[in-house]
């Protein structure tokens, strides 16, 4: 599916939102933190303070939400709907989902057994949800809830053709790289703000004898997200928004630049752990588990990737803040990149119930249920931000929150799937093709330009 050129992407001022998170990043000192957590929503929903939405009594109703999350994540929204089910009255069943979502909802369609709701990871998914019929818009109720609680930038995303579909219930920061603490004692390495520093850095924690970064290359997406940062930190966000649209091609002089920044890391074998093989193997939550695993002497002394490692590194015994710690990536141009992701509630089955949850879902009542679990961040902004469990969560929301509609959009999540969201295809399998002979950038460009030109319909 080709995204309309009428798809609005909010400007960015990228130097002064980057600057703002570090700075905020730099004033966690670690921990849990302070600060008094008045009316604060829980799972149990026994605060009264906590409920700032009116939700219909739904006795004997049924709801099916579909999501591609598993493990914490999910078990973490499973407490929101169990929310959701107390105060309504309604059963509502998480039901698990594939990848790519647009798939798996597809043959539940033809099979006439649709979820009511999906949370949807693309901003393509949504159009393409809407081109296929599949998506109903969303009732006043809902879009009360958004215009009262989210900026114009996340309410357009998920807006199409003037008519809103989307409420974007979980956002991310996907421009972080996280370290262990105990590495980088041991080796006097530092946190670095500039490219070539992080290259420094990462030959400090090599030579003390740890590998510097693990990469969780079995998911296609982590490496998506690691050329993103490079690419719009190195082009700029113009060149950033006109690849995105594939208003530029990927033989771009620009994507060559970035191509081979990305092999200064990616082409030495000494700097991933397991090598270019090992990394293809690791998926993304054994990225995060190995690096903050194994004493001072575990399988890497980094890994990129976004907010939600929090969750992952809860598997381990490494605390947030103190064994585990967190830097934005570095400038790789002129001002270091911000790159935004999220998750938004489709309803493709309308009813009182589907929309009543989408209302809910858009309230800072389900927000702060799951805030206060970690590993989440929500865009919107009536969420107390005292409810999240840490300093460094909690700065990494603020910054979120303060920056309005001044982000850039995951570049992927913007593409057609075909292209941008599908495992083993398009940009997902010629970077890992690229992470595997990081010296073949002209060969890479040529590919990622035919597939992009095919997904695109150009």
């Amino acid at each position: 599916m080709r995204i309309p050129s009428t798809l609005r992407h909010p400007r960015i001022s990228t130097a002064l939102l980057a600057t703002g998170l570090a700075l905020a990043l730099a004033a966690c000192g670690g921990g849990d933190g302070g600060g008094g957590k008045t009316g604060k929503a829980t799972a149990g929903g026994d605060d009264a303070t906590a409920q700032t939405v009116d939700l219909p009594k739904l006795d004997g109703e049924t709801l099916e939400v579909a999501a591609v999350w598993t493990g914490t994540e999910q078990e973490n929204f499973k407490k929101v709907l169990a929310e959701f089910e107390k105060r309504t009255g309604a059963k509502v069943t998480f039901v698990p989902a594939q990848d790519p979502i647009i798939n798996f909802l597809g043959s539940k369609i033809a099979g006439g057994a649709p979820p009511d709701v999906a949370m949807l990871p693309q901003v393509g998914a949504i159009h393409q949800a809407v081109e296929k019929g599949w998506a109903k818009p969303l009732g006043p109720e809902a879009q009360e809830q958004l215009a009262k609680n989210y900026s114009k930038g996340w309410q357009d995303l998920g807006t199409v053709d003037g008519k809103q579909y989307g409420v974007y219930y979980k956002a991310a920061n996907k421009s972080l790289i996280w370290y262990n603490t105990q590495v980088f004692e041991n080796a006097g390495a530092s946190e670095p703000k500039t490219w070539d520093e992080l290259l420094t850095t990462a030959q400090t924690v090599y030579d003390s004898g740890v590998t510097p970064f693990s990469v969780g290359g079995a998911d296609g997406w982590t490496l998506t997200d690691w050329f993103e940062n490079v690419y719009l930190s190195q082009a700029g966000p113009e060149k950033y928004d006109q690849l995105a649209r594939h208003e530029i091609p990927w033989t771009d002089p620009s994507v060559k630049e970035a191509l081979t920044s990305l092999a200064q890391i990616w082409g030495k074998a000494d700097y991933v752990a397991g090598g270019a093989d090992g990394a293809l193997q690791t998926e993304f939550p054994a990225s995060v588990t190995q690096t903050f695993t194994g004493g001072d002497q575990p399988k890497a002394g980094m890994v990129y990737e976004g907010d939600f490692v929090q969750v992952n590194i809860g598997e381990t015994e490494a605390e947030v803040g103190t064994d585990a710690k967190v830097f934005p990536f570095p400038a790789v141009g002129d001002a270091p990149p911000v790159v935004s992701g999220g998750d938004a509630a489709v309803i493709l089955e309308d009813s009182k119930a589907a929309q009543a949850l989408a209302t809910f879902l858009a309230s800072p009542d389900a927000a702060g249920i799951q805030a206060e679990l970690g590993g989440y961040l929500s865009p919107n902004k009536a969420v107390d931000a005292s409810l999240y469990p840490n300093d460094v969560q909690r700065k990494m929301a603020e910054a979120l929150i303060q920056a309005g509609d001044d982000f850039r959009f995951d570049m992927s999540d913007q593409a057609p799937q075909a292209f941008g969201g599908t495992p083993g295809k398009g940009e997902w399998k010629i970077l890992q093709d690229f992470l595997k002979n990081p010296k073949d950038v002209e060969g890479a460009q040529k590919k990622l330009e035919a597939e992009a030109a095919k997904a695109y319909g150009d």
